[in-house]
């Protein structure tokens, strides 16, 4: 079977799950919280799940991923196939047609010229795109008509749904951006804190890093929807707080992304107030390697750059020992339950897609020590082990959360074991997950050895989300710190590979140049040291209906449909 063949078969979801009509803003107010606060409503600035969660409430794609994993048509009429004529026989090209009558909340048409201004906004070279890999192999985008936009790739596309669809690329008004490209794309704060949108919401206040205030989109496309009227998007706290505040106060109707221990939720959960809610989808909670050196030592912008390999984990066996003494089986016991699987993959599902590599399921902290003897590292004073005179000390950072705290703690423990001397340090979300490019706290600058976090992507195909770590895409002072190759990896290789991914059509070549490149950053050079592949967690009160969680897109993908239960 190949993706061309399927691309023919496709067929849109034209409807989704709606209730009775009622009238746009009827139900009043609604109350979200994440405690991981938005810095930024623009996604292309920001490679944070918050930010682009945040602005899918206001900004939209041609075409999103349902709960299922289904693409279906948001500001398009539909999705385009080779049986449709939207993608082109030879592959080499996508075209969307526009719904007719979409306007911007600002009441402006929505038009193909928005879709060309955003690929032109994001391919600048001088914007630092969070989002690029989205447009991997673009050429251009033409302007058929007002409503028909085409996107151009320079080779056979098999997979044409990068741009354009899903949540982390979303259409931008090409009115409100235009004097925001390239190097001034982070000076227009006006635009990145209140984007005008065609989603269900508008931004009436920004506040970073603190709480969002959204009202209804007068103009929005259905005009009995959203049923609320307005909406307190709170960012902040912890994951404990805004737990609480769902499911025993009933303070808030939504909590997103409950990083808590088992026992504590079902806790929370017998207040009577809300219920969580969870599924598996790609999230994978890992341990990032910096394969350049971090230390404050170096002028400002050479640091963890390419300009400067790291001292000691430029080395394959250090990093490999590292992964070796973890238990991946006492984390998942320990943070997440039957919300948490052990894995050694980056891309972890879907199932045709996951490589079967378990490699780093057992530990071995035998075999570690023995690792970094070979590797010239000899126990000192204290059991540090040293080299050269140098000590193996690493700097460990994460966001602040009890969970990741909680494996911080027994990773150092366990990195002791094997001589490895481990300084922890816990980030605010708000700020470690943060756009700011003058921060020295943001996880694309990586100002430490290791780093721990979670991310996913859009929909069921890993090709845009493992095309982020060729050459091009590391974070530096000329992309203004953005970029999804914090790890600063470069394999000519591996960047060959993403590029046939690009090109090849049947579903099992795909699935297999997937599982290679997946093991290419995890088992054969332990860049990255996948640890748990998580369900996504999130609450919402008994009183919030319409809700659907979706572990493909964003989580608040249909939040035009929420409604208060009477």
């Amino acid at each position: 079977m190949t993706l061309k063949s399927l691309l023919l078969g496709a067929t849109a979801l034209a409807g989704l799950a709606t209730v009775a009509q009622a009238e746009r803003g009827a139900d009043g107010h609604v109350n979200l919280i994440y405690w991981q606060a938005p810095s930024i409503m623009n996604p292309y600035l920001s490679g944070g799940t918050k930010e682009v969660e945040a602005a899918s409430l206001v900004i939209e794609p041609l075409g999103r991923y349902n709960e299922k994993g289904e693409m279906v048509p948001y500001l398009a009429t539909e999705i385009p196939t080779v049986e449709n004529g939207g993608v082109a026989e030879d592959l080499t090209s996508i075209t969307w047609k526009i719904k007719p009558g979409i306007t911007w909340s600002d009441r402006t048409p929505f038009t193909a010229n928005d879709v060309k201004f955003t690929a032109e906004y994001c391919m600048h070279p001088e914007v630092g795109c969070a989002q690029l890999a989205k447009y991997e192999g673009v050429t251009s985008v033409e302007v058929i008509d007002d409503l028909t936009a085409k996107v151009n790739f320079a080779q056979p596309t098999p997979n044409p749904y990068g741009p354009f669809m899903g949540g982390q690329a979303p259409v931008i008004q090409a009115a409100q951006f235009a004097e925001c490209l390239g190097a001034r794309a982070q000076e227009c704060t006006d635009a990145n804190f209140g984007p005008i949108g065609t989603g269900p919401f508008k931004v009436d206040e920004f506040r970073p890093n603190d709480v969002i205030s959204l009202s209804a989109n007068p103009n929005y496309r259905d005009p009995d929807k959203p049923r609320f009227a307005t909406m307190t998007f709170k960012g902040g706290g912890d994951a404990t707080a805004a737990g609480r505040a769902v499911l025993e106060t009933g303070e808030f109707d939504y909590a997103w992304n409950l990083q808590l221990a088992p026992d504590v939720i079902a806790n929370m959960e017998a207040a009577g107030k809300g219920v969580a809610m969870s599924a598996f989808g790609t999230l994978v909670e890992r341990i990032e390697m910096n394969l350049t050196d971090p230390s404050p030592s170096l002028p400002e912008g050479e640091r963890s750059t390419a300009k400067h390999p790291h001292p000691f984990l430029s080395d394959i066996r250090v990093r490999k020992a590292l992964s070796m003494a973890i238990d991946r089986d006492l984390l998942v016991e320990v943070g997440y339950g039957k919300a948490g699987l052990p894995t050694c993959n980056l891309v972890p599902a879907p199932e045709a897609f996951a490589s079967d590599n378990t490699e780093c399921l057992t530990q071995d902290i035998e075999g570690a020590k023995a690792l970094l003897e070979e590797a010239g590292w000899t126990v000192g004073a204290g059991g540090i082990r040293e080299k050269d005179g140098k000590k193996l000390s690493i700097l460990y950072q994460t966001s602040t959360n009890a969970v990741r705290q909680d494996f911080q703690a027994l990773i150092k423990q366990w990195w002791q074991e094997i001589g490895v001397e481990t300084e922890l340090r816990n980030i605010s979300a708000s700020v470690f997950f943060g756009s700011d490019p003058g921060s020295p706290d943001t996880f694309p600058k990586f100002y430490a050895d290791v780093q721990m976090y979670a991310n996913l992507f859009d929909g069921t195909d890993p090709q845009s989300y493992l095309a982020g770590y060729t050459c091009e895409k590391a974070p530096r002072p000329e992309t203004q710190w953005q970029g999804e190759n914090i790890n600063r990896f470069c394999d000519p290789a591996y960047d060959a590979l993403v590029k046939e991914l690009g090109r090849t059509g049947e579903l099992e070549k795909r699935a297999e140049i997937a599982k290679r490149l997946n093991d290419m950053l995890t088992k054969d050079s332990y860049t990255i040291v996948p640890l748990v592949h998580r369900g996504r967690v999130s609450a919402r009160s008994n009183t919030l209906g319409g809700v659907a969680l979706n572990t493909w897109d964003t989580e608040l993908w249909n939040a035009a449909d929420w409604y208060r239960i009477k």
